[in-house]
C-alpha cells in the first residue's frame, strides 16, 4: 500500500513537473528526490538574501561575544552538616567576576521544591563578588543524606554552571 501511494505521488510530481522544465524529479525504488533549479537572476537574488543572513548572524555572534565574562565561586559545595527535618538552613556562594564585562545571572534554579535560591539582582561589575543565597528546608520525607543542585545561568562562554548543596537530615 505504502509503494503504491508512493508511485502515486511520484507519477503525479512529475506529470506536475513536465510543465515546468527547470524542475528534475527521479524516482528510484519507492524513493522520490526532488531538485528545484532557479534562473541566474533568482541565483543572484537568493545569494544576495542568504548575505545579508550571514552578515546580520555574524553581527549577533560579534556583540553575544563582546559581552561575555567569566566568573568564580567561592565554593562550589556547601555541606550543612546534620541538620533538623523541616528546619531552614541557609548559606550564600559568593561570585566573583573575573572578566571584563558586567556579569549578568540570568537565572538560578534548582529541580527541588526543599531548596530555594536567591540570585544578585544586577549585574555585577569585573572585580567584583556578589552572593547567591541557598536556603535549604527538608520535606518531612526526606531523611538520611541529601544533595542537591543549584543551576546557575549568566552571560559567560559556559553559560551554565553548577554548585551543590549537601545534608544529612535527622
Amino acid at each position: 500500500m505504502k509503494k503504491t501511494i508512493v508511485s502515486i505521488f511520484a507519477l503525479a510530481a512529475l506529470l506536475t513537473a513536465c510543465s515546468e522544465p527547470d524542475n528534475t524529479i527521479i524516482s528510484m525504488e519507492g524513493e522520490v528526490i526532488s531538485t528545484v533549479t532557479a534562473d541566474a537572476e533568482s541565483n543572484a537574488k537568493l545569494d544576495k538574501e542568504l548575505s545579508g543572513f550571514e552578515k546580520e548572524e555574524a553581527a549577533r555572534a560579534k556583540e553575544k561575544a563582546e559581552n561575555i565574562t567569566t566568573l568564580k565561586f567561592d565554593k562550589v559545595l556547601h555541606d550543612f552538616g546534620e541538620v533538623e527535618s523541616e528546619v531552614k538552613n541557609t548559606t550564600s556562594f559568593i561570585v566573583t567576576n573575573t572578566g571584563n564585562k558586567p556579569l549578568i545571572i540570568s537565572d538560578v534554579s534548582t529541580t527541588c521544591g526543599c531548596t530555594t535560591p536567591k540570585k544578585p539582582e544586577g549585574p555585577i561589575a569585573p572585580g567584583a563578588s556578589d552572593e547567591i543565597q541557598v536556603t535549604f528546608k527538608s520535606k518531612p520525607t526526606q531523611k538520611n543524606e541529601i544533595k542537591k543542585t543549584i543551576t546557575i545561568t549568566a552571560n559567560t562562554a559556559e553559560r551554565v554552571h553548577k554548585v551543590d548543596i549537601r545534608a544529612f537530615v535527622k
